[in-house]
Parts: C-alpha cells; sequence; structure tokens
C-alpha cells in the first residue's frame, strides 16, 4: 500500500521524494508479494500479514481509492480531490530492482525517483481509453445484508494443524476485522458436508427421533465451534450472521439408507428432520454461536437428478415434497419456537432451477413460500443460464432476501480442480459475477471455504477445488491470500451492511462498475477495468462534482467518498 497519485505531466522531483519516505509511515502493512506458479499471492505468518485501515476523508471533496490489480498492486491506497482538472493516476506494481551489494539509502530513493518517473512516462505513451461514470444517489435500489465465507470441516482440520495460533488469528481477521475484508456473514454445514474428513451427522444412531444426541456438541463439532469463538473474539466482527444448512440427514432416515445416491427423506421423519434443524439452532445457541438463517436444504436436485456425478452427502427434494415438508412441518416448527424470526433460505441450489422451483411449491401448497425468508443460489451455472432465470424470479417472489450462498473455481470439467496459486483470471470471474448478481437485486453473498491447501481440499470424496486462501500444508507456517481474496475485498471491505445500491451508469463498456450509498452517508463503488488497456475514469456525482482518475490494464478499485 502507499502507492500515491501523480498528475499527469511534469513530474516534481521533490513531490515524489516526499511520496517515497512517506510510504513507511502507513498505519496499514501492505502485502509481502511472492511469485507464485500462475500469478502473485500474498504470504501470511505469524508474525506477519497484511492489512488495510479503512481509509477517512477529511474533507467533503476528498476520496479515497484502494487498487488491485494484475501485475501485482494488492489493495494500494491513494487519495485526491472532487473538482481537480488535472488527471490522476494509479501506478500499476512496478518489480523491485535487485539491490546492489553496497547501495546507500540515498541511492535507493534516487533508484525509486527514477523508477517512478519512468514508469509515468511508459504510461503516457501506452494505450489509453476512456470513460465517464455518472453516480446518482437518488436512484436506489437493493439494501445490502453483507458478505461472508464459509466454515466447513476442512477449515477447522486446516486451522487446527497451524503451528502456530498467531496464523490462525491472522485468518480470522484477514477475512473478519475491519482491517481485513469486513466479512459480516458465515456459511456452516448443520452436520458434515464434502468439505469434511468424512461424512457425518448428528443422531446417527438409527431410530433415534428423540434426537437426543443433540443436547452436546458432537465430538467433530466441538473444535470447529471453539475455533467460531475465537475468531468472532479475534476479528472483532460485529453481529456476526450465520446461516446454516444441511448436507443429507441420518441414513436410517432416508429412502436409500445411505449418505449419497438417490435418496430422500422417508415421510415418517418429516416432523423429525424439522425438529433437528430446530435442535441444531438450539445447540449453537447454547454453545454461544446465535444462527441468524437455515436453509431447507443444500442442493436437492443432487439426490434427484445428479446422484450419479455427486458423490458427498446429499438428500433429494422435489419442489413438491420440499413445499409438504416445509408448509407442514419446518415452518410451524420454526415459526412456534423460541427462535420465530428466524430467516429460512429456500433452494440452496443452482440458477437453472430458479423461479420454477417456487411456482411449483406453491402450486403443491399454496402460499408454502410465505415461510421462506430468502432465496438462496449458488453460482456454479451461472454462465450457462442467463439473467433472465433471476429477473423472472424477483418478479415473481419480490421483497425475498437474495443470496448467492455458494461460490468457488474448478467444478467444471473445463477447470483446474485445485487451486492456480496467483490466478488473476479467477479473481476476474469473481468479480464479474459479483457485479452481475449485485446488479440483478442480490443482498448478499457467502463465498464456500475460506481456506484449502494446495491441493484444493481436504474433501473426503476429492470433489477439490480453490479457494481465496491456500494453506501451506507441507509446515502450516503460512498461507497464502490469493488474487480472488482481494478482489472479494473490494466489495465486502467498504460496504457495510444495510448499504443502499444507487446507480452507477458507465458510459461504454470499458468498465464494470456498481455503487452503494453507505449508512455513513459516505458513497462506496467498486470499478473494474478488465481490459488490456488503461483507462482514464471520468466519475461524476449528482452531488459532488466530478475527477478523473487513470487506472491501470487489468485492474480493480474501490472508490470512497462523502
Amino acid at each position: 500500500t502507499g502507492e500515491m497519485f501523480a498528475s499527469r505531466g511534469a513530474l516534481l522531483l521533490g513531490l515524489v521524494l516526499i511520496s517515497a519516505i512517506s510510504v513507511g509511515h502507513s498505519e496499514s502493512i501492505p502485502c509481502k508479494l511472492r511469485d507464485a506458479e500462475h500469478g502473485k499471492v500474498c504470504v501470511c505468518t505469524a508474525d506477519y500479514c497484511d492489512y488495510l485501515e479503512n481509509p477517512t476523508l477529511a474533507e467533503d471533496s476528498d476520496f479515497a481509492l484502494i487498487s488491485s490489480s494484475k501485475q501485482g498492486l494488492r489493495f494500494a491506497s491513494s487519495s485526491g480531490k472532487f473538482g481537480v482538472d488535472s488527471v490522476y493516476t494509479v501506478q500499476d506494481y512496478v518489480e523491485p530492482a535487485p539491490e546492489a551489494v553496497n547501495e546507500t539509502v540515498f541511492s535507493r530513493l534516487l533508484d525509486r525517483v527514477v523508477a517512478q518517473a519512468f514508469t509515468l512516462e511508459s504510461r503516457e505513451s501506452s494505450i489509453t481509453r476512456s470513460v465517464t461514470l455518472q453516480l446518482d444517489r437518488s436512484k436506489t435500489h437493493q439494501k445490502m445484508v453483507g458478505f461472508g465465507g464459509s466454515y466447513t470441516g476442512a477449515v477447522t482440520y486446516l486451522v487446527d494443524n497451524f503451528k502456530q495460533p498467531e496464523l490462525a488469528d491472522h485468518l480470522y481477521k484477514s477475512f473478519y476485522a475491519e482491517e481485513g475484508i469486513g466479512f459480516n456473514l458465515m456459511r456452516v454445514s448443520i452436520g458434515g458436508c464434502d468439505f469434511d474428513l468424512s461424512a457425518w451427522s448428528y443422531a446417527e444412531e438409527e431410530g433415534n427421533t428423540l434426537l437426543s444426541d443433540m443436547d452436546d456438541l458432537d465430538e467433530r463439532d466441538v473444535e470447529r465451534v471453539a475455533q467460531l469463538k475465537r475468531l468472532i473474539e479475534v476479528s472483532g466482527v460485529k453481529n456476526l450472521l450465520i446461516k446454516g444448512a444441511a448436507w443429507s440427514a441420518p441414513p436410517w432416515m432416508k429412502t436409500n439408507n445411505r449418505w449419497t445416491g438417490f435418496g430422500r427423506l422417508k415421510r415418517d421423519y418429516y416432523q423429525t428432520w424439522a425438529d433437528y434443524h430446530l435442535r441444531w439452532v438450539q445447540l449453537m445457541e447454547k454453545n454461544g454461536l446465535p444462527i441468524w438463517a437455515i436453509s431447507t436444504g443444500n442442493e436437492p436436485l443432487n439426490g434427484i437428478f445428479f446422484m450419479y456425478f455427486v458423490k458427498f452427502m446429499s438428500m433429494g427434494w422435489t419442489p413438491q415434497t420440499q413445499a409438504i415438508w416445509l408448509n407442514d412441518y419446518l415452518g410451524p416448527t420454526i415459526r412456534n419456537s423460541e427462535f420465530k424470526d428466524l430467516i429460512i433460505f429456500g433452494n440452496d441450489d443452482q440458477r437453472y432451477s430458479f423461479p420454477h422451483w417456487f411456482k411449483m411449491m406453491n402450486y403443491t401448497r399454496p402460499n408454502s413460500i410465505d415461510y421462506l425468508d430468502g432465496l438462496s443460489l449458488h453460482w456454479y451455472w451461472d454462465e450457462i443460464f442467463g439473467s433472465s432465470f433471476i429477473e423472472h424470479t424477483t418478479a415473481y417472489a419480490p421483497d425475498k432476501i437474495l443470496i448467492v450462498s455458494e461460490s468457488c473455481i474448478g467444478d467444471k470439467p473445463w477447470q483446474a480442480a485445485n487451486p492456480l496459486l496467483g490466478s488473476w483470471e479467477r479473481a476476474e470471474k469473481y468479480a464479474r459475477d459479483y457485479l452481475e448478481n449485485i446488479k440483478l437485486g442480490f443482498h448478499a453473498w457467502i463465498d464456500w471455504n475460506i481456506i484449502l491447501d494446495e491441493l484444493g481440499g481436504p474433501n473426503y470424496v476429492d470433489n477439490t477445488v480453490d479457494a481465496p486462501v491456500i494453506a501451506n500444508t507441507t509446515t502450516f507456517e503460512e498461507f497464502y491470500k490469493q488474487p480472488m481474496f482481494y478482489a472479494i475485498g473490494h466489495f465486502s471491505k467498504l460496504v457495510p451492511k444495510d448499504s443502499v445500491r444507487i446507480d452507477a451508469i458507465a458510459s461504454n463498456v470499458n468498465l464494470n462498475s456498481v455503487a452503494f450509498l453507505r449508512p455513513d452517508n459516505k458513497i462506496a463503488a467498486v470499478l473494474f477495468n478488465s481490459g488490456r488497456a488503461d483507462l482514464d475514469i471520468t466519475v461524476v456525482d449528482s452531488v459532488r462534482g466530478k475527477f478523473t482518475v487513470n487506472v491501470p490494464a487489468k485492474s480493480i478499485h474501490t472508490l470512497l467518498y462523502n
């Protein structure tokens, strides 16, 4: 961090010297950048991890910009003012020159000045496109609930194996602290999921309809709950919103008596399964983790149509059977309990099931989706099934909370089913999908595992994928923040809960953007330049005025102003 804006034109030696000298006085901690196979990662150890203090604005005309790029910027911070005629320039990352053996402080400073001067000249001669971004705070849309990640058995296992507890604290703060990327949401499995060391659930003993073992934490949940309480403590996250979802009932409740395959819940156990969810909520509350929401079950179509491909825990529902269970059992059980205000999400599956799933539910049990506060989506087929699926859903079921509750890369046959360390291309996929779904009206986003190992696990059926943070399991003494981590952070860090999306209209396709009016009356806007050329962005605010900033190719930025 600490990269400064420079006005296009004459380069004043004194200003550059001041810029160079002031870098070391930032309260923020810069990324420790390392080359990886597919790009660059930021390295965290027990005694070092990068953070960025949220920017402050001294005057109404001030703005702050946080920047990341393919070249190597990671949350580089800059500032400027509205109403300035000259063009501000975000300097892209420049590889440091090898240090000479006998170099002096002055020679290093002089080298830096020359390097910056050369960079400015290079940018002057490069291809530059331009765009105007109109921000209108009078045109408002949805109110945001927040952003988050998932805490699975795989995450628990990796954290439990860290050599130093300080490394775990850095992981927690990186995601959930204000100086991290400010997450406030979390998804956890009710029982096990594929990212566990084995399949498991509560009440595994056959015929245990009284759910007698749900008075206490299962041994496989003890460590996870302890870690989550530590996460809350060290990160300082306020009002963590935890969403639970079950992958499968215990086999004895299912038609096929297996964890996976073509299996549904037996009708005899519809009430037991509703009670199971309530008992889990009570159990978490008892152990210091209040639950914000549950869903009707993870990916219900896995146990109906995709059992030949899905080898992990799953339980099949059709919209008809789920309507009966929700309307006659789960809904009344929750609404008549002490947790009557618990948020209930429906579907937890792919775009292709929207909105047909909810229409068929209402056809089977009229108004059954009234029990649903929100609709939960997994992003995996967004590229194939277009935005019309969501547009038709919001027209059919307005006033529901829309949440993307699972996202990762590596699930498709044409994708590498493992981490690609340093991949900027995967970060860009995140940015594009976040932008699209937020523009479609989504209120929240929860990513999949916050950390995985170098192979994309552990996963008990080797259903490996990528993650924003990757652990070094050779030493268990460091982890790597991927470009994906920063792409997500450009949305989550400066867009707190209850921010309201406002109009952000770009004059051409060179810029993809979304903007928010925050509860503190500041404006936050995400600016994504996916092109191969530098981009002059003229930001025009309906109240504040305008300024122009030049940003590098292949870069993403978060703008904050009063």
